[in-house]
């Protein structure tokens, strides 16, 4: 992969648009693409299958989730306004594991990944947007733990092939961040800037912006695929944090990629139209859709996580 733009044969996902999509994962069990509307309040579900379309499905959520992962039993561990949840897609019954540990008035869980050992990392966003007070927290199956402070919009996070790098990102900052998890403490340690993308110019035309570090997936080769909101674009980092590709998409708003299909070379982005231009939503059809295209590599599998 190099520094050219990587192009790729986009195509939308047979499902309906969601005001802002977020948290895709493939579910190797069931073959199928699960991922949230956060605004619309919604969980979604598609299985390729015979025909056309596949098949697609939703449950209605009575607040905003924000990130889901797979539990071994079959169920999902969602992160919402309200706090962690298991979900049954069964019967929609939700139970709750653990309350907020912030203001729901002004705060709720954002971007969530469990790692390898099944905990999940998710992070949360201030809606204010005005003071960084926003956190990343670690649920390991009983405990909520918080790790990471002074964030405002807490995105990107990826793990590396080894499991002891965890990335993230605060939003407006612009900035993918590195953190080395410490093999003696569990603690992230030593964090360093793995890039920092250009700000966006205030009144400068959109198509000169590369965009701001949204949701993040790591392919097997350690290259990170970072969403870049307004940007148009998924921007690929190497380990090194050396910008390796830049992947352009139809729609401005991507949220969220991730890795899936039989053999793991199906790559989802889950996209935002919420609060757009009507002009720009137009001219964009797909804005809101999830696409899909054949990826040059392989992504990791999504991680199961503790209940």
């Amino acid at each position: 992969m190099t520094r050219a733009e990587l192009r790729l044969d986009w195509q939308p996902l047979p499902a309906p648009a969601c005001q802002l999509g977020e948290s895709p994962f493939w579910h190797p069990d069931e073959q199928a693409l699960y991922w949230v509307d956060i605004p619309g309040r919604a969980l979604h579900r598609w299985q390729p299958g015979p025909g056309a379309g596949g098949t697609h499905r939703h449950w209605a959520l009575p607040t905003e989730p924000g990130c889901i992962a797979p539990l071994p039993d079959g169920r999902l561990l969602m992160g919402r306004r309200d706090g962690l949840f298991r979900f049954d897609t069964a019967n929609g019954a939700a139970e709750r594991l653990a309350g907020p540990p912030y203001d729901a008035a002004t705060e709720r869980f954002n971007d969530g990944k469990a790692d390898a050992a099944g905990r999940l990392w998710v992070s949360t966003i201030y809606e204010p947007r005005d003071k960084a007070v926003a956190a990343l927290y670690r649920w390991d199956g009983a405990t909520l733990e918080r790790l990471l402070g002074g964030l405002t919009i807490g995105n990107g996070l990826a793990f590396s092939l080894d499991g002891r790098t965890v990335c993230t990102a605060d939003t407006p900052t612009h900035t993918v961040m590195a953190h080395t998890l410490d093999a003696g403490t569990d603690r992230l340690v030593q964090p360093r800037v793995l890039h920092r993308f250009a700000p966006k110019v205030p009144g400068a035309p959109l198509e000169g912006y590369g965009g701001r570090p949204d949701g993040a997936a790591m392919d097997v080769d350690g290259v990170c695929w970072v969403a870049m909101m307004e940007g148009q674009r998924l921007a690929c980092l190497g380990p090194d944090g050396t910008l390796r590709a830049s992947v352009p998409l139809p729609v401005r708003c991507p949220t969220m990629p991730c890795f899936g299909g039989a053999d793991g070379r199906t790559l989802f982005v889950t996209t935002a139209s919420v609060n757009r231009p009507a002009a720009e939503l137009a001219a964009q059809p797909w804005a809101g859709r999830v696409l899909m295209a054949r990826a040059p590599v392989a992504g990791l599998p999504v991680n199961f996580a503790r209940g």
